[in-house]
Formats: structure tokens, C-alpha cells, sequence
């Protein structure tokens, strides 16, 4: 192959992309470049694989794509675990307000041992309701089982018993799930039906109590509505993986909440599973190339 890159850790600049991809045969990108129907006509009838280094997709044009015949390689499964993971350290660091009482710690907050100082909210004997009972939901309540959750509830587009089962959680309607929630935790893919699903309404039904985790993407939330409710204290707090934009601004509203942690978006970041998911993106792109199977192709 002979290959063209940009060499940078930064996206490549649009004007650069769209002059990049003119007549190449393949393209393998990051969420971070957004292939819509500019891109791929810059590109023309050469372009036949677009591999992306993510297992989120929403950054595609997937009807344009569709329509030109092209093939779309991806990452799931690889990175399951490591966002896994990091959904239940942001929960934990958030529930148990961690980022706030290191800050304590060095600005002389800490006095003494006060009884009621510092204290958040326990897993132990809690419902967790989980929105999106995917690859990475299923994970997540594998490793908040442990904790002594009571019951796990989850929603989405339809009941999925054979993921439901080892967690016995029950499948409700998304008000249901908000009302009765002691943690909330998005996992679902960004989709139509999905944009902008975590709203006034829905901060309105959960408990004051409550704690709100998104690992999945940020247009799932309607963040001012997210804002009003942390700052009206209806819900105790909320730990963001994802944002919109991303990066937050500085001088964004939620920065200014003690009770919100806000992460750049590093789910999946071990060098483990980044190696991995860059050798699969690069074999999907080969494969597709190769007009052979794809290791993980995503069906259009």
C-alpha cells in the first residue's frame, strides 16, 4: 500500500482532509474526523473502505456511505473492558466526590474529622439502571455486582433477556428507570432516537440522591439541562466521560460545579486496548482492500 498520513496527534484540518482523500481507495479515521458527504465526494468513486478507530460510529455519514457502496471496518469488543472500567472509576470518583476531596486536601479544606464532611453516596444495597444493555453495559454491571448493588434495572430500544439474565435486571421504560435509580449509568450508542434523551424531563423524575454517569457520547445529554439540575440540587451529581463539544470549553458552566467530574473522553485509554484497537482498525482497512472479510465489519 502506499500510504498517506497525517502525522499529528491533533485532527487533521478539514482543507487537509478533503485534499488528502481525493482519490484514495481507502480511509482509516478516528472520532475525531467527521466523514459526511463533503469528504466522501472529495474522495470520489475511488473510495471503496472507511476503517475508523472507534466503536462509536456517529461521526459517519452511514446513509451517504451506504448509498456510494463503500465498506465501514470497526472497533468493538477491544475496547469493552478498559471503558468498563473507567465508567465504574468515574462513578466511584464521583459518588464518593473524590476529585473534590483531593482538592481539600491541598487548599487546607481538611481540619479535622468532621462526621457528615465529604460524605457521598454507597453502591452497597442500591438499583443501578443502566441505558444501553450492550457490549459495555453488560460490563459494567459485571463489575458493579460485586459492590452489592440490589437491583439492576435497564432500558433501550427492546428487551434484551439473554443480556439481562446474569444481572437478573429488569427491562423498563427510560421514566421508570429515572425515577427509581440511585445511579444512572449511559452506555447506549448516539443515535436519532437517542440525541439529546437525558433532559429537564428526565433530571426532573430522578432522586435528589441520585448520581448521573455518561461514558457513551455527549449529545445524549442536553447539558444546560444537566447543568440546572446539579445546580438546583435536583440530583446529587454527575461524572461526565464525554462531552459537547469535546474539548469543553474552559469557561463552560459545568466546569464551575463542585458536584460534576468532567474526563477528556478517556474510556478506552490503556495503552492495551488503544494498541489493539489500532492493529484492527488497520486489518479492517487491509481486508477491505483485499475485498476479503473484515475482522469487524459494520453491517450498513
Amino acid at each position: 500500500c502506499r500510504v498517506q498520513q497525517w502525522d499529528s496527534e491533533e485532527p487533521v484540518p478539514r482543507a487537509e482532509l478533503l485534499a488528502g482523500v481525493a482519490g484514495k481507495r481507502g480511509l482509516l479515521c478516528l472520532l475525531s474526523d467527521r466523514i459526511d458527504r463533503e469528504v466522501l465526494e472529495a474522495a470520489g468513486p475511488s473510495l471503496k473502505v472507511i476503517s475508523t478507530m472507534s466503536v462509536g460510529f456517529d461521526h459517519l455519514a452511514l446513509d451517504e456511505i451506504k448509498k456510494r457502496g463503500i465498506r465501514v471496518g470497526y472497533t468493538p469488543d477491544v475496547l469493552t473492558d478498559a471503558t468498563a472500567e473507567l465508567s465504574v472509576a468515574l462513578l466511584l470518583a464521583t459518588c464518593r466526590r473524590l476529585p473534590e476531596a483531593v482538592e481539600q486536601v491541598k487548599n487546607g479544606g481538611w481540619t479535622t474529622w468532621k462526621p457528615l464532611w465529604m460524605c457521598g453516596y454507597g453502591l452497597s444495597d442500591s438499583t443501578v439502571g443502566i441505558i444501553g444493555l450492550g457490549r459495555i453495559g453488560q460490563a459494567v454491571a459485571r463489575r458493579l455486582k460485586p459492590f452489592g448493588v440490589k437491583k439492576f434495572l435497564y432500558t433501550g430500544s427492546h428487551p434484551k433477556p439473554e443480556n439481562a439474565v446474569e444481572f437478573e435486571a429488569e427491562f423498563v421504560p427510560l421514566t421508570r428507570l429515572a425515577e427509581e435509580s440511585d445511579f444512572v449509568v449511559v452506555t447506549c450508542a448516539l443515535t436519532p432516537a437517542t440525541q439529546g434523551m437525558c433532559n429537564k424531563d428526565f433530571f426532573a423524575r430522578m432522586k435528589k440522591t441520585s448520581v448521573f454517569i455518561n461514558t457513551s457520547r455527549g449529545a445524549v445529554v442536553n447539558q444546560e439541562d444537566l447543568y440546572d439540575a446539579l445546580a438546583h440540587g435536583q440530583i446529587a451529581a454527575a461524572g461526565l466521560d464525554v462531552t459537547t463539544p469535546e474539548p469543553l470549553p474552559t469557561d463552560h458552566p459545568l466546569l464551575s460545579l463542585k458536584n460534576c467530574v468532567i474526563l477528556p473522553h478517556i474510556g478506552s485509554a490503556t495503552y492495551a486496548t488503544r494498541s489493539t484497537m489500532a492493529v484492527l482498525a488497520a486489518n479492517n482497512l487491509l481486508a477491505g482492500l483485499r475485498g476479503e472479510p473484515m475482522p469487524q465489519e459494520l453491517q450498513l
